[in-house]
């Protein structure tokens, strides 16, 4: 089946690349490849080294843009974006999430340089989806301070998270930040961790984070994904978000998005919860 395929449009656009198996990079991507006027990549030998699994020629531009020197590239990327195509990649998955991007990205809204997004493979979805754990609502975090203190506070902030928690991790660092999590947040609640995914040798690892902590110890090798479902909590009753709600209108919030965070990850829809809170609201006029 062929796809008829649009030409490449005027501006920025993102496009993500395969986390590790060529066979996920998608049509557009491809096209992409082909036909933009500058490729601005994280790596230009790994982007080429892409290209060519693909069977693709690059015939645009290449660029290198990676954390030291995105801040100084974006002004001039924005401005080829301004008459032709400026493909973004990052050596794998979505650029922006925990790579670079930003940079041009925000230069070129400034400047209302269009920008686009060409969909495809990311770590975060994917190690979710094959975690097994209950991630039907999840905070993704990037990756964890790499300092003891610091890591350590950011685990006490997740303590009482009823969200799964999904981050990246260094293969270096990943058997003791999970013996923090141990310490921290016990040693008997479920996570999985996911390493060298949609390569040869993926590898998703499921327990407790006590068993996790000591498997990493010798096996811990590659990209790494880390997901650990969320605590298990007393759900709130309808009576403490409400209070919740009214205690955020109270400093200035819609009640409607004050009721839209509340109801995150509870039994309640924010539906239910606005009803309710305008309840309470008009009891208490009433009063």
């Amino acid at each position: 089946m062929s796809i008829q395929l649009d030409p490449l449009p005027r501006g920025v656009i993102l496009a993500a690349t395969p986390l590790g198996n060529p066979g996920d990079a998608s049509a557009r991507l491809i096209h992409a490849l082909a036909n933009a006027d500058v490729v601005a990549a994280e790596d230009t030998r790994r982007v080429r080294n892409l290209a060519q699994a693909l069977g693709v020629e690059i015939r645009g531009s290449v660029v290198s843009n990676f954390d030291h020197n995105e801040t100084e590239r974006s002004q001039r990327l924005v401005e080829q974006a301004r008459t032709g195509s400026v493909l973004v990649v990052s050596d794998a998955g979505m650029p922006l999430v925990s790579d670079p991007g930003h940079s041009i990205v925000s230069a070129a809204a400034a400047a209302g340089v269009p920008v686009t997004c060409f969909p495809g493979p990311s770590a975060v979805p994917t190690a979710l989806a094959l975690s097994g754990l209950g991630v039907g609502h999840f905070l993704f975090d990037a990756f964890p301070p790499r300092k003891p203190g610091p890591r350590a506070a950011w685990l006490e902030s997740l303590v009482g998270e009823r969200r799964a928690i999904v981050f990246f991790e260094s293969p270096h660092r990943v058997a003791q930040t999970l013996g923090d999590a141990v310490r921290i947040l016990g040693p008997d609640r479920p996570a999985a961790v996911c390493r060298e995914l949609t390569k040869t040798y993926e590898e998703v690892k499921r327990g407790t984070l006590g068993e996790l902590a000591e498997w990493a110890q010798d096996n811990a090798r590659g990209e790494i994904t880390v997901v650990i479902e969320g605590g298990a909590a007393e759900p709130a009753s309808l009576e403490e978000l409400v209070a919740q709600v009214v205690a955020e209108v109270e400093r200035g919030v819609r009640a409607k998005d004050a009721c839209k965070r509340a109801a995150a990850g509870t039994e309640w829809s924010n539906r239910e919860l606005y009803d309710a809170y305008l309840a309470a609201r008009d009891k208490e006029a009433e009063q």
